[in-house]
């Protein structure tokens, strides 16, 4: 049965459609190993807003001379600070205030301030785990950040794995503080989208909370997961292109806004740079194809049989032109004639396509079943004895 808006959407369906954020320039570059360098930066950023997406993270700020300041000029000069936004790390009133120094002297205009929740994390990164603690410092670098006109994000830093008791309150005061957002950062993959929409059910009833989730997907949800969060009430999604960040990932830019646009109808974002997004963030963070899943993949519209390539509409939600791909044939033994037919179509070739095929499987076999794309078999055709 076809799943409608009715079926898929949020309770509220007069609801906006969530606003999306990206961290490929914050989050992703601190993924181990990984450096983009500030023309990555600039070029990734620009896609970005292309796009559609509505806010660029780049950077992260924990004190004066921040190593990531070119990074986040390039940034800036690319799509301008008010469509970008930078993190801030918080752990003592003077070390955010030196933070945010910085900040103001790099021109940036919307801070993130990252904050361990979770007594685990307080415990190893403020020195405490005391609630009473957390919220004081949270509540002094708000109050710092606005008395210097930033627009504030704060965090909840392994959010996900922090009690409600504890969390709610903490949220409470972060507003109360005069903070424009608060970010669930699902640090550690650790919950289900039904225990995610109930996680943001009570973030989203505190009055004036406006709430962002981060996911990352070391279990394979962090699309699922967004997409509940929004259902429940959240009114931001932060992404990465290509799913990179640290450890298992984050959720991933290409296959979010193709969900968006699948089960909500959303039309609001230009899919056609996406593919071109990937292959720029992968080649700049040295990772090639191996982080990367879904539909900007260069298998993702690649198909071995005849009916799929003739009849794609019938195996895809969306074609493969919606996200700058391309549709292609990837074979390696299972070759028949309608398959060579599709590969040869208007390349002029007037070839016997039944002994051709024949003769291309038994030269596969005796050369061990390399990969054949139409190019390959074009060529193929041209060296067949027959022609």
């Amino acid at each position: 049965m076809a799943v409608t808006e009715k079926d898929a959407g949020p309770p509220n369906g007069a609801r906006p459609l969530p606003r999306i954020s990206d961290a490929t320039l914050r989050d992703s570059a601190h993924m181990a190993g990984v450096e983009f360098g500030p023309a990555d930066a600039g070029r990734i950023a620009g896609l970005l807003v292309r796009s559609g997406v509505e806010l660029v993270e780049v950077g992260m700020i924990s004190g004066a001379a921040s190593k990531d300041a070119p990074l986040i000029d390039a940034t800036h000069h690319a799509v301008g600070p008010e469509r970008s936004l930078s993190l801030v790390v918080v752990r003592d009133r003077r070390q955010s205030a030196r933070a945010l120094d910085e900040a103001l002297r790099l021109g940036v205009r919307s801070v993130m301030f990252s904050i361990p929740t979770s007594e685990q994390h307080a415990a190893l990164k403020l020195g405490s785990s005391s609630t009473k603690y957390l919220i004081a410092v949270a509540r002094a670098a708000i109050e710092q950040a606005k008395e210097r006109g930033f627009h504030v994000t704060f965090s909840g830093e392994d959010g996900a794995r922090t009690p409600r008791e504890r969390l709610v309150p903490y949220v409470t005061a972060g507003f109360a503080a005069g903070a424009d957002r608060f970010r669930l950062a699902e640090t550690v993959a650790c919950l289900s989208p039904w225990q995610m929409e109930r996680v943001i059910g009570d973030l989203t009833a505190i009055d004036g909370a406006e709430i962002e989730i981060h996911s990352h997907n070391m279990l394979g949800m962090a699309v699922a997961n967004s997409l509940a969060a929004y259902r429940a009430g959240a009114r931001w999604i932060s992404a990465t292109v290509g799913g990179i960040g640290e450890r298992g990932g984050n959720a991933p830019l290409a296959e979010l806004l193709t969900s968006l646009r699948v089960i909500h109808g959303d039309t609001r974002f230009d899919l056609s740079h996406l593919t071109e997004l990937s292959a720029l963030a992968l080649k700049g963070s040295g990772l090639g194809t191996a982080f990367q899943p879904g539909p900007t993949t260069s298998h993702a519209f690649a198909y071995e049989l005849p009916g799929q390539l003739t009849h794609p509409e019938a195996y895809e939600t969306l074609p493969a032109e919606t996200v700058g791909n391309s549709r292609e044939l990837r074979v390696r033994s299972r070759l028949t004639p309608p398959l060579v037919t599709w590969a040869l179509a208007d390349s002029g070739t007037d070839i016997d396509v039944p002994g051709f095929t024949e003769w291309l499987v038994r030269r596969q076999t005796e050369r061990g079943a390399p990969l054949l794309d139409r190019d390959a078999i074009r060529k193929a055709a041209v060296e067949f004895p027959g022609t």
